[in-house]
């Protein structure tokens, strides 16, 4: 039994699949699937059930890999100690992301955080919030930036900001470009969401809820890009992160941006980190050059056709 072998299991059982696990690892299938039998062996039990199309993890299974988590995160966090006693500010950070946030946060603060710590390389991992905070308590990544709320004692959290959210229409649509808009105004609309694990889907559902809106059951995006041009082709409506308008991102042809009158609805951002994590002065003075973000950079636009 060795680490590696470890991580493959934790990799299957985040993935479900032995490609996808193989893929994450950098290794062949085989030669994961080779190292789970090794290990299943070595243990003397079963760990996985081998199903068409995918993967289940035994009673004990599931057991072990809460385990094999534990050793791994534990391991990663005696690399980061020995890291941190030769040059707490250099070294190699992984920073898990949301795909409805870090492709429209990052390209304002890497600049600015290279500056800050030139001597740590940070690498990005982007998924959706419950694969990132599995990763982030098995030490496969150092620090994860989400939406709250997280629930999770073991874990630091440093709210970064308020994101609010716009409402994004075709450029003919009765809401478009209103001066006053109100989250009333959304009562009766069908908005078009995101898929199902996506935390923003169930943001924009508390706000439907709100606001007496339901969601446009015939189709469910992938994706913010998706959702735009969903929009943009008169599909229907939808909410997005303010982030998502701003420059650098291009305009969509078609589509209105419209802000909300007074309060807006909004998502709380932050930055978690596991609270036995040995680089905690690092990750807090990163969280803190991302919190300074560009002025103005958070204000919903005005109402505009893009």
């Amino acid at each position: 039994m060795n680490l590696r072998d470890l991580s493959y299991l934790v990799a299957v059982a985040e993935e479900g699949h032995f490609g996808r696990a193989a893929a994450a690892c950098y290794v062949s299938q085989p030669t994961l699937s080779t190292q789970i039998r090794k290990l299943e062996r070595e243990l003397g039990v079963t760990l996985v059930e081998r199903a068409r199309g995918g993967v289940l993890l035994t009673p004990v299974g599931a057991q072990v890999v809460e385990r094999a988590q534990a050793a791994l995160s534990a391991v990663a966090d005696m690399e980061a100690l020995a890291r941190a006693a030769q040059d707490p500010e250099s070294g190699i950070l992984q920073l898990g992301v949301l795909p409805t946030s870090g492709p429209y946060l990052m390209p304002h603060v890497l600049r600015r955080v290279r500056d800050r710590y030139p001597r740590v390389q940070l690498r990005l991992v982007e998924d959706k919030t419950d694969a990132l905070l599995a990763r982030l308590n098995a030490g496969a990544l150092d620090a994860v930036i989400c939406a709250l709320p997280v629930e999770d004692a073991g874990l630091r959290t440093e709210v970064l900001f308020q994101e609010p959210f716009v409402l994004a229409t075709p450029t003919g649509h009765h809401l478009a470009g209103k001066p006053d808009l109100a989250v009333d105004d959304l009562a009766g609309e069908q908005l078009l969401l995101l898929e199902q694990g996506h935390c923003l889907r169930d943001q924009a559902l508390d706000v439907c809820t709100l606001a007496g809106a339901s969601e446009k059951g015939d189709f469910r995006a992938t994706s913010l890009e998706t959702l735009r041009e969903m929009v943009a082709v008169d599909v229907g409506i939808t909410l997005l992160p303010v982030l998502a308008v701003q420059p650098p991102i291009a305009r969509t042809a078609s589509l209105s941006v419209t802000p909300f009158a007074g309060p807006a609805p909004a998502r709380t951002m932050a930055m978690l980190w596991r609270t036995s994590a040995v680089g905690g002065e690092l990750l807090s003075g990163i969280a803190d050059v991302i919190r300074d973000l560009p002025a103005g950079l958070l204000d919903p636009p005005r109402a505009v056709a893009e």
